[in-house]
């Protein structure tokens, strides 16, 4: 009854934090005409409200902070919890001192898991400090930190197939 309870009181600021962004977001100016394509595409990916608001619960339990997004509601929550899960099953038994997880085993573990189920070429960077600048996919890239210490950079990119042209056939020399 008491984990309802928290569980129902961190749903209400997470409803709370929703409710501040919105009217941000209601004050800011309207886009310019040049915006209407990314103003659409923008709206394709915008989450329903309940989903937004048990991503936030996600990320209060789990103790993460979402800094950027571009990306459907399930699949952040789906990173968010697999990422807790990888980290929870690399720690040892609570007697053991705690140890730093690898952050390349974290790296590979979730980019292993996001290829499996939404398709390839998806590229994952964990660490503590560090600096990127990418091109993703829309619907494709969230960038979150959780315990305040480690950082994650989840992004997807578009793959082509490349069709090799058939070689020339040598000509025989007499």
């Amino acid at each position: 009854m008491e984990k309802a309870l928290k569980l129902k009181e961190k749903q209400g600021q997470a409803m709370q934090t929703l409710q501040q962004q919105d009217s941000h977001h209601f004050q800011a100016k309207p886009p310019k005409q040049g915006l209407t394509t990314i103003t659409t595409h923008v709206q394709r990916l915008k989450s329903p409200p309940e989903d937004q608001v048990k991503l936030a619960a996600t990320a209060i339990t789990l103790n993460v902070r979402l800094r950027s997004s571009d990306m459907p509601a399930h699949m952040q929550n789906h990173a968010l919890l697999h990422t807790r899960s990888l980290l929870d099953s690399a720690a040892p038994p609570p007697p053991a001192p705690k140890t730093r997880p690898n952050p390349t085993h974290l790296a590979r573990a979730l980019k292993k898991e996001f290829d499996s189920v939404y398709g390839p070429a998806w590229h994952c960077v964990v660490g503590t400090s560090f600096g990127s600048f990418v091109t993703h996919s829309p619907g494709g890239f969230v960038y979150f930190s959780i315990d305040d210490s480690l950082s994650v950079l989840l992004f997807q990119t578009e793959v082509q197939l490349v069709k090799e042209k058939p070689q020339p056939a040598q000509a025989a020399k007499p």
